[in-house]
């Protein structure tokens, strides 16, 4: 199998090198992936400067191309450019930090498998509960568990998988649950501060508030030491309101 592999922690980061040593087992492996840390940064694309592009050796070898971009420029350029036979599967990872509720919207990890699911390639993104001493090997070898269950039996059209696993000894974790993606959110507060030159600047912060969701959520499976993944697609379209919303009137009677 052929495996497109990214991130939005930069190429330098350990996480993409863990799961390129457990990809590249049974995998031919091509690394794309933004040169610097593009945390948070959502879908975005470049449209107003060339993108970059430049190889990199890790540990004396070749290790793949790093582009000075966001994660979905990533994807696009490689699929387009950069990969000379279509990759079977994209997986984007491992993510420092849980991507689930809210968080799904920015992430950039969750962004860079939504591009390939748009451009019609499986794709996996894959996270890890926690920005502190992480051990990545678990979720590497999940991953690639993962990604030989995803050739065996594909995925429908304009989907991915979202995956969440916890930061916790492997011995220690209960399992897979298949969930939904829930509405826990970071709830931000802004630190107000004053520069030397009396400048007024803002550092973002806040706090994720206690769990209240349903078990069949990606947040409360992480939470409860299960390995969470989630199906997604990035048609946002709210069909449960679309009948109702039709039955509106858009004629202005006012005058």
């Amino acid at each position: 199998m052929k495996i497109l592999l990214t991130n939005d922690d930069g190429i330098y980061s350990k996480g993409i090198e863990v799961l390129h040593k457990h990809l590249g087992k049974d995998n031919e492996v091509i690394v794309v992936a933004p040169e610097t840390e593009q945390s948070a940064v959502g879908h975005a694309i470049t449209l107003t400067d060339p993108l970059l592009v430049k190889s990199v050796d890790r540990n004396g070898s070749f290790f793949g191309h790093a582009v000075k971009g966001t994660p979905a420029d990533c994807v696009k350029l490689a699929i387009n450019e950069l990969v000379e036979q279509r990759p079977d599967l994209v997986v984007s990872g491992i993510n420092l930090g849980a991507n689930v509720g809210i968080n799904v919207i920015y992430s950039g990890t969750v962004s860079a498998a939504t591009e390939g699911a748009i451009l019609g390639v499986p794709s996996i993104a894959i996270s890890i509960d926690t920005f502190r001493d992480p051990d990545f090997e678990p979720a590497a070898r999940f991953a690639r568990l993962l990604a030989n269950q995803v050739n065996k039996y594909g995925l429908p059209p304009h989907t991915s998988l979202n995956v969440n696993v916890p930061a916790i000894p492997e011995s220690e974790i209960k399992g897979v649950r298949v969930t939904r993606q829930g509405v826990t959110r970071f709830v931000e507060s802004f630190d107000r501060r004053v520069d030397p030159r009396e400048n007024v600047y803002y550092w973002q912060c806040g706090s994720t508030p206690p769990l209240q969701e349903d078990d069949d959520t990606d947040a409360c499976a992480l939470a409860k030491d299960y390995i969470s993944i989630t199906p997604i697609h990035h048609d946002l379209t709210n069909y449960d309101f679309l009948r109702s919303l039709r039955s509106w009137s858009f004629t202005d009677n006012s005058e």
